[in-house]
């Protein structure tokens, strides 16, 4: 028998309660993540972050069930292993999808009335890195308090003596049907009537875990599709291709008359889209263009959207002239769902390609994204540059620095000062933003200001600095 005395005496402090933050040890800002086979991605936390996550789940149910899906990494079959191993063993059972993108795992977590899903992904990072991500049973990602509680029972002894025994024992389960049910979400999004023939669209799926789903949709909704970067191998994911590296992608384009071009990340949980000249339109671009379209369209009760403190200027400018407020979040894509939920803004996104559309999902999905735009493009008669018009992109320089340690960026003199220099010099016509990586051990620096020289040239002054004193 299960020990309810052990399950009673897990903490649930703080869930769905908003509290101060606290320094976390292995999550950051889109779940854990790092080396695979090295501390914190090994077989052994894995194991005990599927006991964690089941333990707490047994507080609210007799036998939770969680869904597990995974990019195309080669550690993945690891990792998957040792949540499933780790789940069962706290009586709880799991549904195995393979490879599939984050928010198709986020909505199966949903349709298929699973407590949890959990994702085996490292996003961008390169091949040899990978991650864990949670989602709650809405689909949302979880509260840093309750990733907190994870932590704490990953961390310490606490659940060492809770056994479960014989028929107790949780199952594991293949969802043979996993990838036709997200295919059927993402085609219940397009309006009925509306299919994209005539339209072309190059693909890349940066050889992860949309490498069969983006090109499906599309070609099921009538497009030409020319995908690229569809044959992961279990190493080659994010590797010059997607997202990151676009440049195929745009060449492409140009090369086949595409209509438009989309690269997704290696979870596909972000896209950057490119339009038929060629010129890239990052999350803040694509911002612009939907919230010009709610807006003109009524789909904007507040007149609120949401983005993040790294959003460019440009941004604000064009949705100030359409009377609408751009509401800013911290960085990271469950702030920015967290932050709509509490102004009840339909539409939100990041910089970075994640963009949310509350009506149809709290998570971001790059392909979801790019079926938005292509409804627009159509219901519009528009070309992708014609609807892009409507922002004018600020110069912006982004300077990743490795670091050895992270510290507190104010109690250290020479990088505080070179920071209000930045700000001085910049005055009130750009503006610098210096935070450490979520997910990576860099300092990012982001620049931005109407001079593209001037810029670039404070933002390597300020990596020098932080370079000398904090660099490997």
């Amino acid at each position: 028998m299960v020990d309810e005395v052990c399950y009673s005496k897990i903490s649930m402090k703080g869930y769905g309660e908003k509290q101060a933050m606290v320094d976390k040890k292995l999550f950051g800002t889109d779940g854990i993540r790092g080396v695979a086979n090295s501390y914190p991605m090994t077989g052994e936390v894995a194991f005990r972050v599927g006991r964690a996550v089941a333990a707490i789940l047994r507080q609210r149910a007799a036998r939770p069930r969680i869904v597990i899906g995974k990019d195309t990494r080669l550690s993945g079959y690891m990792i998957e292993s040792a949540l499933t191993s780790g789940i069962c063993s706290m009586g709880s059972d799991v549904y195995l999808t393979g490879p599939l993108p984050t928010t198709a795992i986020a909505f199966l977590t949903q349709d298929l009335h699973c407590d949890a899903g959990m994702v085996i992904s490292a996003s961008h990072n390169p091949a040899d890195d990978n991650g864990i991500k949670i989602f709650g049973p809405d689909g949302s990602k979880l509260s840093d308090e309750l990733e907190l509680e994870i932590e704490r029972l990953v961390l310490t002894d606490r659940l060492d003596s809770v056994r479960p025994i014989g028929r107790e024992i949780g199952k594991a389960f293949k969802v043979s049907d996993a990838r036709e049910l997200y295919l059927d979400f993402l085609r219940s999004t397009f309006p009925g009537g509306q299919e994209l023939q005539g339209l072309k669209v190059v693909v890349d799926c940066a050889n992860g875990a949309a490498y069969r789903t983006a090109p499906d949709i599309f070609q099921q909704l009538g497009a030409v599709v020319i995908p690229l970067s569809t044959h992961p191998d279990g190493s080659n994911i994010n590797l010059n291709c997607g997202a990151l590296h676009p440049e195929a992608m745009i060449g492409k384009v140009v090369e086949v008359g595409a209509d438009m071009g989309l690269a997704l990340d290696g979870d596909a949980d972000r896209v950057i889209l490119c339009d038929e000249q060629g010129a890239l339109l990052d999350g803040d671009h694509i911002l612009a263009v939907c919230g010009k379209y709610f807006c003109e369209n009524a789909l904007l009760p507040d007149r609120k959207i949401v983005a993040t403190i790294m959003s460019n200027v440009g941004l604000d400018l064009a949705m100030k002239k359409l009377g609408v407020e751009v509401v800013k979040a911290d960085v990271g894509d469950r702030y920015v769902s967290e932050m709509m939920r509490s102004i009840s803004a339909p539409l939100g996104g990041e910089q970075s390609g994640h963009v949310i559309f509350a009506h149809h999902f709290p998570s971001g999905d790059g392909t979801l994204t790019a079926l938005r735009v292509l409804e627009i493009m159509c219901r519009t008669s528009q070309t992708l540059s014609q609807l892009a018009r409507i922002m004018v992109k600020f110069p912006q320089v982004l300077v990743n620095v490795p670091v050895r340690e992270r510290r507190d960026l104010q109690t250290i003199p020479e990088i505080h000062e070179q920071i209000e220099a930045v700000r001085t010099v910049l005055n009130d016509q750009g503006r610098v933003l210096v935070r450490y990586s979520g997910t990576q051990p860099l300092i990012r620096i982001m620049v931005e200001g109407k001079d593209k020289n001037t810029i670039q040239d404070l933002a390597h002054q300020l990596a020098s600095t932080i370079e000398m004193r904090l660099g490997l």
